[in-house]
């Protein structure tokens, strides 16, 4: 096949950029650039490049709606855990008061040391492939 010389200047580092993609795909840097020009002068370019964004941002947009619901139930588990708890320990006296909240600040901090091992080590209660599903996957 005929080809045309062509001369041009980079700015270095895209030469270098050009030369390690070059490298990296074991093609030539005109395989390269040949394939960029065409990409970039095709009528149909913008329309596939739209097309990748959008699939993209779809599966970004899922993402975050995954991640949406699972602090959403984190947050109501809380919620109901605080209100259960509330609602079935009954008040101290106040002579009692003082020894309840330090040993309540022995347990807290044991309870903050715990969960720090147990995000340290990825030790979850629920694995992602045990996670609560969503309501629309039931």
């Amino acid at each position: 096949m005929k080809r045309t010389r062509h001369t041009f200047r980079l700015r270095p580092e895209l030469a270098d950029r050009l030369t390690a993609f070059a490298a990296r795909k074991r093609v030539s840097q005109a395989a390269v650039v040949e394939a960029a020009l065409v990409a970039f002068l095709s009528p149909d370019g913008p329309e596939r490049f739209e097309a990748a964004f959008a699939r993209r941002l779809d599966r970004m947009t899922k993402q975050l709606d995954k991640l949406g619901y699972h602090v959403e139930v984190g947050n109501e588990t809380l919620a109901l855990f605080v209100l259960t708890w509330l609602t079935s320990n009954p008040s101290l006296p106040p002579d009692e008061l003082p020894a309840a909240q330090a040993q309540a600040k022995k347990r807290f901090s044991a309870f903050v040391a715990a969960l720090a091992r147990r995000m340290e080590t990825d030790q979850r209660l629920a694995p992602e492939h045990k996670a609560v599903r969503h309501p629309d996957k039931i």
